[in-house]
Formats: C-alpha cells, sequence, structure tokens
C-alpha cells in the first residue's frame, strides 16, 4: 500500500478548507500520481478522474446554433440601417418580423435556422406577443447595443421564463399572484443578492435564526456565517435511515419540525438536494406547508431548484408555498451552460417579504425611504423583486443594473427549446445519462444506496461509514473513526488511483461521506471510480485484521 504523504495532523487541518478549496489539494495529489514518481523512465497510466466539480460535459447544441443564427439575423438587421464597413445601427422594429421570416426563408441551410423559427413561432403561438415586437427584442438583445430596459428582465424575456419555470417547476400551473423575475448572473450571484437584500431591508437582521436543510452546498453555510449576517444557524438534518441501515438522505418528521419555531426567520434548501441528488417528498413539502399556516406564517423559504429538471414530475416548494418562497433557478446544469452564467429569482406580487418591509418600524422605513429616493418618489411602493435589482449595483447604479442582453437572448432560446418537443427529448436523454453512471458507480462500488424514484443522480453521497458499519461491524467502525480521519478515504484515492471526490461532511452531511458528481467524466469512469473506492475501503479492512480485528 502507497504510504500518505501527509500526516493525521495535517489531514485534519487540511479537512477545515471548503470542499471546493480542499478539492485542489486532491488535484494536486492526483496529479503528482499522473505524472509518476521523479526520474520514472515509463510513463504513469495512471488517469486523473476529478468527479470533484458538477461541471457537465454535454451541452445543449440546438439552442445555441439558434442563438448564432440569430445573431446572424440581427447582423443583418443592423447593416440594414447603416452599412458603412464594420459600421451598423440599431435593429428597428417595424416590420422585424416580416425581414425575420424573409431571412429563414433566403437561409434554409444556416445552422439553427429551423430551431430559431420554431422557438419564434412558439413563442408567438403560446404568449400572444406582438409578432415585431418580440422579434425586434431578441434582435436587438442578441446585438447587445441597449442596457438592459427594464433592468430587472426584458418584457418578452420575463413571460417566456416564467412559461418555462411554470412547466419545470410549477406542475403546469403558476400561483395567482403575478410572478415576477430577475435575471441573474447564474443562481451564485441570485444567492449573494437575496442574502444582501433581505439584511438591507430589515427583513433580516445580523444575528437572526435561519434554518438550512443539510447537507446543501456549501455557499448556503459558509454566507450566513459571514461577520456581515453572523446568523444563527439551525440545522434541518436528512438523518433518516433505511431498515437495512443504509442511508436515505430523507428528513424525519422531528427535524422538519423545528421550521414551526417562530424565531426561524428563514429556510434555505436546494431541492433536489445537494450532494444527496434527492427531490423534495410529498411528505416533506406537505409537512412544511401545514407547519407554516399553522405556526410559522412569515417564514421566508429560499428554494434553489437548478437539478430540478432532472426528476420526473418534479414540484417545487415554491408551488406549495408561493406567498412564502423566493425560487431560484439557474440553466447551468441542464443545459451545459455554467459559462453563461444565467439564473433568475422569482417572487411572486403577494409574498410574506414585502408584508414584513410594511410592517417595520417607522425609523427603519425611513431609512429604506433614504436610501431607495433617488429611483422612485415613492419608495415605500417599491416592491423587494425590484430592490434585489436596486441593491444588485448599490442602488446608486440601478440604471445599468441587470443581465446582459445576449445572456437573456440565450434565456429565452433555452426556455423555448425547454417548452418543444425537443427539449423534452433532451431532457429524457441528459436525465438518462446520469442515471447510466449513478449504475456504473455503484457497480464498481459494491455499495448499497437507498431506491428512490426521487433521485436525480446529477451527484451521489456516498456515507463511507454507515456502509462500513453495514458491512463488516460496529467494531470495524470503530477503528475507523479512532485511527483515521473522516477525509483520509479521499487522500488516498487521490494519491493512489487519481480519483478526486469531495467529502461529504463540507456539506453538512455526514463526516465520513463523500460527494460524487455523476455529470463531468465519461459514462465508464464511473465504473473505473466505483472499483478504487472499493479497493480503498478495502484497504481499511486488510488494516484492520491486520490490528486484530475480526
Amino acid at each position: 500500500m502507497t504510504q500518505a504523504r501527509e500526516s493525521r495532523e495535517q489531514i485534519k487541518s487540511y479537512a477545515q478548507l471548503s470542499p471546493f478549496e480542499l478539492k485542489n489539494v486532491f488535484i494536486r495529489l492526483a496529479e503528482e500520481k499522473q505524472a509518476g514518481e521523479p526520474g520514472q523512465k515509463e510513463k504513469s497510466t495512471v488517469q486523473m478522474l476529478n468527479a470533484g466539480r458538477g461541471n457537465p460535459n454535454w451541452v445543449a447544441s440546438g439552442p445555441r446554433e439558434a442563438f448564432h443564427a440569430l445573431g446572424y439575423f440581427a447582423i443583418e438587421e443592423s447593416r440594414r440601417v447603416w452599412t458603412a464597413d464594420n459600421l451598423g445601427g440599431m435593429p428597428e422594429k417595424a416590420g422585424a418580423k416580416e425581414r425575420f421570416d424573409a431571412f429563414v426563408r433566403r437561409h434554409p441551410g444556416l445552422p439553427g435556422i429551423e430551431l430559431l423559427e420554431s422557438c419564434v413561432r412558439l413563442g408567438l403561438d403560446r404568449f400572444g406577443f406582438d409578432a415585431d415586437s418580440f422579434v425586434h427584442e431578441l434582435a436587438d438583445a442578441v446585438t447587445g447595443d441597449n442596457y438592459p430596459v427594464p433592468d430587472r428582465v426584458l418584457p418578452h424575456t420575463e413571460e417566456v421564463v416564467r412559461g418555462y419555470l411554470a412547466q419545470e417547476m410549477y406542475g403546469g400551473t403558476l400561483p395567482e399572484s403575478p410572478l415576477r423575475l430577475f435575471t441573474t448572473e447564474g443562481g451564485t450571484a441570485a444567492m449573494c443578492y437575496v442574502f444582501d437584500s433581505l439584511l438591507k431591508n430589515g427583513v433580516l437582521k445580523r444575528g437572526d435564526r435561519i434554518a438550512l436543510m443539510v447537507p446543501v452546498f456549501t455557499p448556503y453555510i459558509e454566507i450566513p456565517q459571514l461577520d456581515t449576517y453572523g446568523f444563527d444557524i439551525v440545522q434541518v438534518k436528512a438523518s433518516a435511515f433505511a431498515e437495512s441501515g443504509v442511508r436515505q438522505w430523507r428528513y424525519p418528521e422531528e427535524e422538519v419540525a423545528k421550521l414551526a419555531d417562530p424565531s426561524v426567520k428563514m429556510v434555505c434548501l436546494v431541492n433536489p438536494s445537494n450532494p444527496p441528488s434527492l427531490a423534495l417528498s410529498d411528505r416533506v413539502a406537505e409537512q412544511i406547508r401545514s407547519l407554516v399556516a399553522q405556526d410559522n406564517p412569515e417564514l421566508i423559504v429560499v428554494t434553489d431548484d437548478v437539478y430540478g429538471t432532472f426528476v420526473e414530475g418534479f414540484r417545487s416548494l415554491a408551488a406549495a408555498l408561493p406567498r412564502n418562497t423566493l425560487l431560484v433557478y439557474s440553466y447551468s446544469k441542464h443545459y451545459g451552460a455554467t459559462g453563461w452564467r444565467l439564473g433568475v429569482i422569482a417572487l411572486q406580487d403577494d409574498n410574506v417579504i414585502d408584508a414584513r418591509i410594511a410592517a417595520l418600524p417607522e425609523d427603519e422605513k425611513a431609512r429604506l425611504a433614504r436610501r431607495y429616493g433617488s429611483l422612485t418618489l415613492d419608495p415605500a411602493s417599491m416592491r423587494f423583486i425590484d430592490r434585489l435589482v436596486a441593491d444588485s449595483r448599490q442602488v446608486a447604479l440601478n440604471h445599468t443594473s441587470g443581465l446582459s442582453t445576449p445572456q437573456q437572448a440565450m434565456m429565452v432560446l433555452f426556455s423555448l427549446f425547454g417548452l418543444l418537443d425537443e427539449g423534452r427529448a433532451y431532457k429524457e436523454k441528459v436525465r438518462s445519462l446520469v442515471r447510466e453512471r449513478y449504475g456504473l458507480l455503484l457497480e464498481g462500488a459494491h455499495m448499497k444506496v437507498a431506491e428512490d424514484p426521487l433521485r436525480a443522480a446529477y451527484y451521489v453521497e456516498l456515507d463511507l461509514m454507515a456502509e462500513a458499519e453495514r458491512v463488516h461491524g460496529t467494531a470495524f467502525a470503530r477503528y475507523l473513526r479512532e485511527n483515521y480521519e473522516p477525509v483520509d478515504p479521499l487522500f488516498r484515492l487521490a494519491e493512489q488511483t487519481g480519483v478526486v471526490l469531495l467529502n461529504g461532511g463540507g456539506f453538512d452531511g455526514p463526516e465520513w461521506s463523500v460527494r460524487v458528481s455523476l455529470a463531468n467524466l465519461d459514462d465508464l469512469d464511473y465504473l473505473k471510480i466505483g472499483h478504487h473506492l472499493r479497493t480503498v475501503l478495502q484497504e481499511y479492512v486488510e488494516e484492520w485484521h491486520a490490528a486484530g480485528g475480526k
């Protein structure tokens, strides 16, 4: 067995890092293993397999082709206004749809033109847009020649994205109160804006009690701990086990019941979860809805539903609790678009946040009137969703806020594609892709995982300690705890096999768990990762036997 280069104390100190920073340590070790020993003549056959970060290795090619076809049309529109070398004009609205139709007829072989035409037709038929206005918004947006106006979201973009969210997040039916959207630079920006604006508006105060449904994506753990917020954190733990001793990653009733305490001002969750990758059960959704109605009616729910499209019949908690919920969605994972930075925050007009702002003490209202007084003559009437926009640019730069218009054009095309039959077929393909990888990983690892129809399978979190105890008994589990740090298996994987995974403890999951991304490697790589994981775990068993364990 290869001896670990790091001592137990060094490994213990590394475990204090965020999983995404600790990942860099594992990558360094894996690269060293891949490079081989100094002076070694033969090249190492070790392949680094980095299943740490969840960047998908697929892309939705069709909507991207449509985007570039739209770009060619927009350039033609620009040159129609001014024809000097390298100098065009702004696309015009009058007659835009007629000119688009002519452009389509003249370029039948242009990649993406058929899908672009289908998207435009769907936008007009489903949403009843004025044809010239819709085509002009798309052409002007992809040109990028204007600030986003309105700054929160372009008008047709909001309608299209709202329709997409209705299908994918709300079970087909939007809440009765109008749903407003704020397009953001990915889900990460949405998270930052939400925390910041809730504090700036006095809805939350430094030191307030909030809940996190854990395990959870690490920024939801790390942001509330910053000095700016200093929130008092209540953990709602997915601690349920199946009868066989296999962790279910489900929330027992007594854990969810923590949200009934009115001192808990907000709860944050990722749904489907990250890392366990399971959608919230109907039982838990109903329990939360019930306790909000009976015990904690002003509870703010922030639900990050980026993986919802990977679960059949997914329905966001925003559909069950529309008045209480801020929905965060990102196009990054489903469409292989992390580099595009496409996110959205959704909040209906009738919501507890605006109600809480309206009920603030007079001195707080006066402070907020001064804060937003340069934007409107009636600051008190300014919705929270619009305050989010202003706060994202320190209020003073509100007039230049908003997501860039080419990004919004891409968002529209992704959304319309998702509403077409082609998009539904694509969704089935990416779902099948991650499920196939999930099966190969378990085949290689020989580990037992609870079956769950609400599994997204974008990630999987494996509880190594629970598996060790299930297979080899409590004595072996005690040996592991007493002699090794919880991240030791990850160091061994990187050093000995070149495999990079993340520590589940960094997501406030069990310390001896690991997160595997099923999105970013070739299918058979997951069979190899499972095999390497099983080999490393068997080493611990052999060491236990050598130490006298039975």
